[in-house]
């Protein structure tokens, strides 16, 4: 599938923060991150708003020409060690702006700090977006693959966590397999911590 993909800036904010939270808004983390669904609605885009100003600062944003759909990249250098986010309040300045009397948003970032890989230099999917109507064209596809094809050609891995069984089973088609054992969140979902070693002949 021929995908016209641009990167993203500030003046596609507002745009993406949209495509998150319609993508995100029933998915089960952040049902367990925000149980109450009207409180989810209103509380939500604030989170996906945070994430992608994270990501607009130190990385990068793909959008489909057509702004259907987006990926959150960041690049990790082989010297990140993402656990240390254990010492950082981050993840408590992330909850002071989105709910504060919500433990959970700062959690989440805690925890997925927690299993995220060091050592070596790779590309993290931290979120890729399909407007819901517009799902099952291959557009996320086309994202994640655009990214798969220069890491297989300079030689750096790639790792995501899936929220979900269903995106889970895509991204092992991709070629991820799981990282050690699932993140299994306090009497929540599950997620999959997903590797991909770099591919040759591709």
């Amino acid at each position: 599938m021929d995908v016209a993909i641009r990167t993203a800036d500030e003046g596609d904010r507002e745009l993406v923060v949209q495509l998150l939270d319609g993508a995100f808004q029933d998915d089960p983390v952040s049902g367990w991150v925000f149980p109450d669904q009207a409180q989810r609605r209103v509380t939500h885009p604030k989170l996906m708003a945070a994430f992608l100003d994270i990501v607009l600062a130190e990385g990068r944003v793909d959008l489909t020409e057509d702004g259907l759909a987006c990926a959150l990249w960041l690049s990790v250098p082989a010297d990140a060690h993402p656990e240390d986010a254990e010492q950082d309040d981050g993840a408590a300045q992330l909850r002071e702006a989105v709910e504060p009397d919500n433990e959970r948003v700062e959690l989440i970032g805690r925890l997925t700090a927690g299993i995220h890989p060091a050592g070596r230099a790779h590309e993290y999917l931290w979120l890729i977006a399909v407007a819901p109507d517009a799902q099952g064209r291959g557009l996320g596809t086309a994202l994640v693959r655009q990214v798969l094809d220069r890491c297989d050609r300079e030689g750096v891995a790639a790792y995501l966590e899936a929220s979900n069984a269903r995106s889970r089973k895509l991204y092992e088609r991709l070629g991820f397999d799981l990282l050690d054992r699932p993140l299994d969140l306090p009497d929540g979902p599950r997620m999959w911590p997903m590797w991909r070693e770099p591919q040759q002949g591709r």
